[in-house]
């Protein structure tokens, strides 16, 4: 739900580290050196007592709070990292502007309860057993503890503690907040708003707010636009994710936003349930983003000596661009948020058969697959739905997790056994959360799906959705996904989730805890993963719904890869691709090679140009193999040769946007450098050619200026005349031009930074 109205902006700033080592890393930034006083690993917290003031230091960012005379916690200051001797005053209050703007609406504070006749979007909103709904947050104390701020909150009167956690990451500058409500008094009280945090800016008229949003077959759209005095509220209450709103923005100062210059704020929620981020713009133009938990039917009592909880709300600073930010976030998530931070490993190429059986599987069929599969260098083969209970088609089965024993008489075993000989693992879809009622475990439970006694149950694609809050679901879950894992060698699971919920009830639990499930669902579906993940080390997960509407910081801490989208038109990837790569890394975006004539578009294209736009990312192959001719299966082995030797720079390099393809554009194209610099990895696509006009000059980034690299053609033709080797100061101002001419075209070259090793 997108509402009008405002924007904000705050955030981190350029810096992607590594910067004892900071000569590659340097490059990626735009060859922008940090100060000799900035170039370290060690994130750094001070406190002053003098003045009341917190001040966190990491990379190229400084981010100062305060408590003012009043003991409220506000905000002084976020943004490019300052000098050590640079101080602060004191924290004073604001000001309003008549007896209709009380102070507490023109005090920046980091975190604000409903009271003092406060407007704004509050952070924490309560109803005691009293009625009383006033709470006034003051400071209480704080702790500081390697890289990470904890300060306690307290409310005037009443015994309710709320503790702020600052986590500052040392590479990236990138904050980590959230908060944790406890409840001290002697009674019950009902919280109704709890975000994670608010992250303010000061004024400004010049603020350009960007976020995205989609649906399915159609998701990640950049919208950008003038932050104006009001609200935007960013928000899914769909139980999920969602893809109509990603719970990521980033605001640009600068009425004309660059790729590579300018001050920019980001932040992006950590939570794979309802959420909801506000910014808001006041009448001075300051600007205030809070997220969390949506209130949108949302109540959470919590007893005495009980405590609730954030999501974390990660915010990050940039001076080189929303691009620098990207690069920032996405160095970020490698090294920080996923699973095997910061020594993850590189996504296999994978193979997945959806698309060649559909429900149709058995083990003749896929063990043909296999051996097709493995002849053109994929490493991971996964079997997709259709492998269990009595699943023929999408009505039935969704819930029995016993092996089909028509399809697979032997069990999973001899299939496993053979895709290990081909030299590839192997992989498998569930979709854990979800049911058939045509099912024997709905047969046997239906009071386990989400629902209201007495109302109907509303179905999506024939299926109800299991209510993961209950204790007995979560162990139900769990059972069969760690009985499947520990009989069977399994390296991979395609987790799967294809509908959002409807009548999100919880007969079970007494009255005033039943809204409690959005919370219970999301924080048991991350027990289930966190849990599986420690008895079964070797396995990776994917997360998946419909496309990509469960991807978000927080599910990507227990999954390896997410999957963006349902619609493999390699055409309309691109722009897919694009928006996808503002707010996730291209290491954990899977892309496909599928069919053509592709079944979302009717679009026919080369099985060349196929391969060039999901190389741009986690390379998989989707398409009916058994259609395939010999010269696909040669001109794929190239392809997958010719991916796995800059896998590294494309998944965990600095990726620069050279042309976008969004609004129309004929042309699109890419740059992605190896982190420590040795390389770079270009594509470039055309749509279509009109009046025999040339495909633009490409201008690289984010190489050494000083530094020799030479070219390699991979796929497509360069000008004519380009030379063979050049320094990095001419490859990106004197730039390189792609002969493309036709409709879908595509290219592909390297650069090879000369003495690199």
């Amino acid at each position: 739900m997108i509402e009008s109205g405002f924007i904000f902006r705050e955030g981190i700033r350029r810096s992607f580290l590594y910067l004892s080592a900071c000569a590659a890393l340097c490059a990626f930034l735009l060859s922008m050196a940090l100060p000799a006083w900035a170039q370290t690993n060690a994130a750094q917290i001070r406190y002053d007592d003098a003045a009341h003031t917190f001040r966190l230091d990491a990379a190229d960012v400084s981010y100062v709070l305060g408590v003012n005379e009043s003991g409220e916690l506000q905000t002084l200051y976020w943004g490019k990292r300052l000098r050590p001797a640079d101080s602060f005053p004191a924290a004073h209050s604001g000001h309003g502007t008549s007896g209709f703007d009380p102070v507490a609406n023109a005090t920046p504070e980091e975190f604000a309860g409903w009271g003092a006749g406060l407007y704004v979007v509050p952070d924490l909103k309560i109803t005691f057993p009293d009625g009383n709904r006033d709470l006034v947050l003051h400071y209480l104390s704080h702790s500081i503890r390697e890289n990470t701020l904890t300060i306690v909150l307290k409310d005037i009167s009443r015994d309710v503690n709320v503790e702020l956690r600052y986590e500052i990451d040392p590479a990236t500058g990138i904050l980590a907040r959230s908060a944790r409500m406890e409840n001290k008094t002697k009674e019950p009280f009902t919280i109704e708003e709890a975000f994670a945090a608010t992250w303010n800016l000061p004024g400004s008229s010049d603020y350009q707010l960007r976020y995205l949003t989609g649906r399915w077959a159609g998701e990640w759209n950049l919208q950008q636009g003038a932050v104006h005095p009001g609200k935007v509220v960013l928000e899914s209450r769909r139980g999920s994710t969602g893809d109509e709103a990603n719970p990521w923005f980033a605001i640009e100062r600068g009425k004309r936003p660059d790729q590579n210059t300018g001050d920019v704020w980001f932040g992006a929620l950590g939570w794979s349930g309802s959420w909801q981020i506000n910014v808001e713009q006041d009448w001075a133009n300051r600007v205030r983003v809070t997220g969390g938990f949506t209130p949108f039917d949302f109540a959470y009592v919590l007893k005495p000596g009980e405590d609730l909880e954030t999501p974390k709300f990660y915010g990050g600073y940039a001076n080189t661009g929303i691009g620098g930010a990207s690069r920032l976030l996405h160095r970020f998530e490698l090294d920080s948020i996923v699973p095997q931070a910061p020594h993850r490993k590189l996504r296999p190429v994978l193979y997945n058969s959806w698309e060649a059986t559909g429900f149709d599987v058995n083990e003749a069929g896929q063990e043909a697959l296999a051996e097709k599969a493995a002849s053109f260098g994929v490493e991971r083969f996964v079997m997709d739905d259709g492998w269990f209970g009595e699943r023929k088609d999408d009505h039935a089965g969704l819930g029995d997790w016993y092996v089909n024993a028509q399809k697979f008489p032997h069990g999973l075993k001899p299939l496993i056994d053979k895709v290990h000989s081909l030299g590839m693992d192997f992989g498998l879809w569930v979709e854990p959360e979800m049911v058939n009622p045509d099912s024997a475990l709905y047969r046997a439970h239906p009071d386990w799906v989400l629902n209201f006694p007495g109302r109907p149950r509303t179905e999506g694609r024939n299926q109800l959705v299991l209510n993961l809050a209950r204790p007995d679901v979560r162990e139900y879950v769990y059972g069969f996904l760690d009985k499947l894992l520990s009989e069977n060698d399994i390296a991979f699971l395609k987790w799967d989730y294809n509908r959002n919920w409807s009548e999100p009830g919880w007969p079970a639990a007494p009255l005033d805890e039943q809204k409690e499930v959005y919370v219970k669902y999301v924080q048991n579906l991350y027990g289930i993963l966190a849990e599986l993940r420690a008895k079964h080390p070797g396995v990776e997960i994917e997360s998946c719904s419909g496309g990509g509407a469960r991807v978000d910081l927080g599910i990507l801490h227990y999954t390896d890869e997410v999957w963006p989208s349902d619609n493999t038109d390699p055409f309309d990837r691109l722009s897919i691709q694009d928006g996808f790569s503002y707010a996730y890394a291209p290491g954990v975006m899977m892309a496909w090679v599928t069919d053509s004539p592709n079944w979302m578009n009717n679009r026919s294209t080369s099985l060349e140009y196929r391969f060039l736009s999901s190389m741009q990312g986690s390379l998989g192959i989707g398409a009916n193999l058994n259609k395939w001719t010999p010269e696909d299966f040669a001109t794929a082995k190239a392809m997958v040769a010719e991916y796995k030797q800059v896998r590294a720079t494309v998944q965990e390099g600095a990726l620069y946007r050279l042309i976008s393809p969004l609004g129309g554009s004929e042309y699109s194209a890419t740059e992605s450098v190896a982190r420590d610099g040795h390389e770079a990895a270009v594509f470039a696509f055309l749509h279509s050619s009109q009046e025999g006009q040339p495909f633009p000059r490409l201008y690289l980034r984010g190489l050494d200026p000083d530094a020799v690299y030479s070219i390699h053609s991979q796929t497509g033709k360069l000008e004519d005349g380009a030379p063979q080797r050049a320094s990095g100061d001419y490859w990106m101002n004197h730039g390189v031009g792609v002969s493309l001419r036709g409709d879908f075209q595509a290219a592909f070259f390297t650069l090879e930074k000369e003495g690199a090793q």
